[in-house]
């Protein structure tokens, strides 16, 4: 329980306390858009950092080198845990930004803070606002700005990892419709931090994957129209290697 208070202290007290920075933020955003991201993302890994440490989370990072140098990329990875987030933002470099859902753009604060990190907000329910999502995150990846999604659509609460949920094949679109190229990430360990054990938050290790990076319109043909399986069957093998890795450690 001392976890779980060093941390929601921590959240509430920064979302609180950097109201001064937001502002800062916003007026720099006013006369340099690129200069704030930087800025905001910068401040938002080290607050992350610093909730990782107080609960207690070890972050093994492999593949790092299949992250493209010289552009942005569609990061499409497995869902489990909140703490995917943090993990996502302290391990990637660049700037990056992940699609959530709707509800979260509700949140005074916090959503504010996910904007400066180039979050888009995702409205399940209503088709055309979708697009519109969709649209953004195009723009976004084409201004060199990385975007992270979660093709299962929601947490994945299974209790076997490898028992993905059904990847929509929508969510691809940003890498079709951008051509940039599209980075499978595998995450294991981050469930375990908090939602096995609510409410309170425990130490883990977490280990979180980046595949070879692979591009829709290249994939064979039997792939090409469902780039959404593709990326589901990397995932898959990445987290099946990671949970024979982990058993034969324990």
């Amino acid at each position: 329980m001392i976890r779980f208070i060093l941390v929601a202290a921590t959240v509430i007290l920064f979302l609180v306390l950097s109201i001064p920075v937001l502002i800062f933020e916003w007026l720099t955003g006013k006369r340099d858009r690129h200069l704030r991201d930087r800025q905001s993302i910068a401040v938002v890994r080290r607050i992350f950092r610093v909730i990782l440490s107080f609960a207690g989370v070890k972050i093994t990072v492999k593949g790092k080198e299949n992250i493209p140098a010289d552009r942005a990329v569609l990061y499409v990875g497995n869902h489990r845990s909140y703490f995917d987030i943090l993990v996502g933002y302290v391990t990637v470099p660049g700037l990056m930004g992940f699609v959530a859902k709707k509800e979260m753009e509700k949140i005074p604060l916090l959503s504010t803070w996910m904007k400066f990190v180039n979050c888009l907000f995702l409205d399940r329910k209503n088709l055309k606002e979708g697009l519109k999502t969709i649209l953004t995150g195009i723009e976004q990846v084409k201004n060199g700005v990385s975007v992270w999604i979660f093709p299962e659509g929601t947490r994945n609460k299974n209790e076997n990892p490898l028992d993905l949920l059904p990847f929509k094949e929508g969510s691809l679109k940003i890498a079709e419709k951008s051509g940039c190229p599209v980075v499978p990430v595998a995450m294991t360990g981050t469930a375990e931090v908090f939602e096995r054990h609510l409410p309170f938050i425990r130490p883990s290790h977490v280990t979180i994957e980046f595949g070879k990076p692979f591009y829709p319109k290249e994939l064979e043909a039997e792939f090409r129209k469902f780039p959404g399986a593709y990326a589901e069957s990397q995932i898959k093998t990445m987290l099946g290697e990671q949970l024979s890795l982990n058993e034969n450690h324990t």
